[in-house]
């Protein structure tokens, strides 16, 4: 076997065993490339219109007013620069409250349904949409087939590229032919999007492998000779869901300690100040009566700009700021870490980057449409040829035994069916 035919039989099997995985992370990742854009679509009933000279309700008042509308209490809260957007008020993940700025009424829960299938989607796309049990092992499916896909993508170049280059050959692998049928459309079809998709693709996947396995991610830091952070494999996230706001809720009803929201205005005026350019704010409330700090994470552009980010944190009690911390301050592994995640989502980039993940993925997605088929199809020619071998021997069997029936007549025992006659009417 050549190289050549080697790395055709090993993408061939990789595609072959994670295809169906590999597929439906590429739908998924077609939806989520629009997910922020069809969220903010879908809740544009919820914008305030001010009153001229209107002021903004106190944070303190609005977390207030959500806390008795949900009896729950808030993880977090998320307000924008534009005056028409609502105060998002969190209570862990998936779970959120849209208030009036200007009057802290409630506006309700926003997009619920389409915040719910996005949610879906995403969970289809990182652990197949396994039971909370099963998710370790769904992560371990899903790096594997990102694994296998990049490999696909990296030896897709190779079988690509043409044995002699014609004009002829360079139009049949970077060009679609709308007059192919069968397997030469497939053929086409996998070769031409393979040509175009192959960077963007290899780059969503490469950063997709890196947040998948601790390794991955360790060896970004190493290249860069900074030391890796420690594991937090085991660290319980604050606000992971509904079940830790309820027990956020519960820790504080027991104590005596003040909402974790008294006194921040002051503190949210602070981080305003902090960046004079500043689009949205996010903070993130402390989850236990305990913990003094309030975390300030301070946007200044769309959302998918790491370089665009900082977080500040200050100590409610003392309202001092214990620590800032814009992209600036972070060593190069961390960069790099930072924009690898939202280089994935093709955010990095803007509109345009979106806009190309989402056709990359799309095109991922036919990659592994087109490269099942033609698999299918190379099965069902091998078993035809097969039957066709095994047809052919068995007619020259047969037709070797009528080429010499003397022999048989010798021989009547060798002929089933031929009954054996006395010697004097064997002639």
């Amino acid at each position: 076997m050549s190289l050549r035919k080697i790395l055709f039989w090993c993408h061939l099997t990789a595609g072959s065993i994670a295809g169906v995985v590999i597929f439906v992370m590429c739908v998924t990742g077609v939806l989520l490339a629009g997910q922020r854009c069809v969220i903010h679509w879908a809740e544009r009933g919820f914008r305030a219109a001010p009153k001229q000279d209107a002021q903004r309700q106190p944070l303190e008042s609005v977390l207030e007013n959500a806390h008795a509308s949900k009896s729950v209490m808030p993880s977090g809260a998320i307000w924008r620069n534009d005056p028409t957007e609502p105060v998002e008020v969190t209570f862990g993940r998936g779970q959120s409250l849209l208030l009036n700025p200007y009057t802290g009424a409630t506006l309700g829960e926003g997009a619920v349904r389409t915040r719910a299938f996005f949610h879906s989607v995403e969970d289809w796309h990182r652990w197949l949409a396994v039971s909370l049990q099963r998710r370790a092992a769904g992560r371990g499916v899903t790096g594997a087939c990102n694994l296998a896909f990049l490999f696909l993508v990296c030896s897709g170049p190779f079988l690509w590229w043409p044995r002699t280059w014609t004009a002829a050959a360079l139009k049949a692998g970077t060009r679609f032919n709308g007059k192919l049928t069968g397997k030469a459309r497939d053929f086409n079809w996998h070769n031409v999007i393979g040509f175009w998709c192959c960077i963007p693709l290899a780059l969503i996947v490469a950063c997709a492998v890196v947040m998948s396995y601790p390794w991955a991610n360790n060896l970004g830091y190493r290249i860069t000779g900074n030391p890796p952070p420690p594991s937090q494999a085991n660290a319980q996230k604050p606000g992971a869901g509904p079940a830790e706001a309820d027990a956020r809720s519960r820790r504080h009803a027991n104590s005596d300690a003040a909402p974790p929201w008294q006194g921040i205005d002051e503190l949210a005026a602070s981080a305003e100040q902090r960046v004079t350019d500043w689009r949205t704010i996010t903070l993130r409330l402390p989850t236990s009566p305990s913990d003094p700090n309030l975390i300030f994470s301070i946007d200044s552009g769309n959302g998918g700009r790491p370089d665009k980010r900082a977080q500040l944190t200050i100590d409610r009690k003392t309202a001092r700021e214990v620590r800032w911390e814009p992209f600036s301050s972070y060593n190069s592994g961390r960069r790099l870490r930072s924009w690898i995640r939202f280089t994935h989502t093709g955010e990095a980039g803007g509109p345009l980057g979106q806009f190309i993940a989402a056709i990359a993925a799309l095109g991922g997605a036919f990659l592994v449409w087109t490269g099942i088929s033609l698999a299918i199809r190379r099965l069902r020619a091998a078993v035809t040829r097969d039957r066709a071998s095994a047809g052919e021997s068995r007619s020259q069997a047969i037709g070797l035994r009528r080429q010499h029936p003397r022999q048989r007549r010798s021989n009547p025992t060798s002929c089933p069916g031929l009954i054996r006659l006395p010697e004097p009417f064997a002639d």
